[in-house]
């Protein structure tokens, strides 16, 4: 409990002593430990003699049975532990298309935002353990990921904080067991159906077996190097795009020539990025490969489709030349404003440009 306690106070001085936060609790072990720690806060009024009240959310995703049950079990729970205030927030998840996890993520996530702007909140407080971070860098590297995904959960992230990165589960089922605390124990948890249960029920326990104690500690250690690495290396790629992006309408163009010169970390980056930037969504690893490779000049000029509904093409002199000839078009009107795209990667969403 000493521990725990520090490291919550850790996090909370990290974050500048918010007076406010709010325990995110589903009812586990995790949460539930996390609730108990900060309700000691929350007694003393103070942290570190900075003053803190601390209230807490229980989103009801209502994917099983009985959710409703649990989630007000939980509140009054919490209520009991002096926590104030305590809402319950029932959420629709919403299938988007990238797995039933991600689509409750995103759905909690929403929820949590929206609580903490009614209760006055610039915090909340997440139970992610040293587990979790294990199995997501295990996750990550089965499905091939990049250096930010391999980075795992930050610490923190806006609001959120995650104060348990450096405990392990054991251990806030031990807080739980001291505390008197008879936490829910989430049946898909251990449901074989998902990747995530899989890795936790199964592979991790494996690899401990297999190479010996510390695998989850030595997956932790590494999200927390590459979070450094992947932090510099957008931080470049961010400062090199908003020197390169030219804006036209709902057009973006990167210069060819810069962007072959750019080391192929920054330059992925960057094109990532700049499909961000007219709405489109983080593109794969072969979808960057695609659209990377126009810039060879071998084969098509696109348009290469990215996730969110966007096209990237390179258009040349000749090829715009080829464009009008076939439509018509007067050069006199049309040449001026293409020929600002030519020799560059243009960026657009569905809506074709007009030449």
């Amino acid at each position: 409990m000493g521990t725990a306690r520090k490291h919550l106070e850790r996090a909370l001085e990290q974050a500048g002593y918010p007076q406010r936060v709010l325990v995110a609790c589903s009812g586990g072990p995790d949460s539930l430990a996390l609730a108990s720690v900060a309700a000691y806060f929350a007694r003393r009024g103070n942290v570190a003699g900075h003053p803190l009240t601390v209230g807490a959310v229980v989103v009801d995703h209502q994917l099983q049975e009985g959710s409703a049950a649990v989630a007000h079990r939980t509140a009054r729970t919490l209520t009991d532990m002096g926590l104030d205030p305590v809402l319950v927030v029932p959420v629709d998840v919403v299938a988007t298309g990238m797995g039933p996890e991600a689509a409750a993520r995103d759905a909690r996530h929403e929820a949590l935002a929206s609580a903490a702007v009614d209760t006055a909140s610039t915090a909340v407080l997440l139970g992610h353990t040293l587990d979790d971070q294990a199995e997501q860098v295990l996750l990550g590297l089965a499905r091939g990921s990049g250096t930010r995904s391999l980075a795992g959960m930050r610490q923190a992230r806006g609001i959120l904080l995650r104060p348990f990165l450096g405990l392990r589960r054991s251990d806030t089922e031990e807080i739980c067991d001291v505390e008197g605390l008879d936490p829910w124990l989430d049946p898909s948890n251990s449901d074989p159906a998902f990747a995530r249960s899989r890795t936790r029920v199964e592979v991790l326990p494996h690899l401990e077996e297999k190479l010996g104690p510390g695998v989850a500690e030595s997956l932790a250690r590494t999200a927390a190097i590459l979070a450094q690495d992947s932090d510099y290396l957008d931080g470049v790629a961010t400062a090199t795009f908003a020197t390169l992006a030219e804006r036209d309408g709902g057009m973006l163009s990167l210069p060819e020539a810069a962007l072959v010169d750019l080391a192929p970390a920054i330059r992925f980056r960057v094109i990532a990025l700049a499909a961000a930037d007219v709405g489109g969504q983080q593109p794969s690893y072969r979808r960057l490969i695609a659209a990377e490779a126009l810039l060879r000049r071998q084969g098509s000029a696109g348009p290469v489709e990215l996730p969110g509904g966007v096209s990237v093409y390179r258009l040349s002199l000749a090829e715009l030349a080829a464009r009008q000839e076939g439509s018509g078009d007067s050069q006199a009107t049309r040449v001026p404003r293409a020929a600002a795209h030519c020799g560059k990667l243009v960026f657009r969403p569905q809506k074709p440009p007009h030449f």
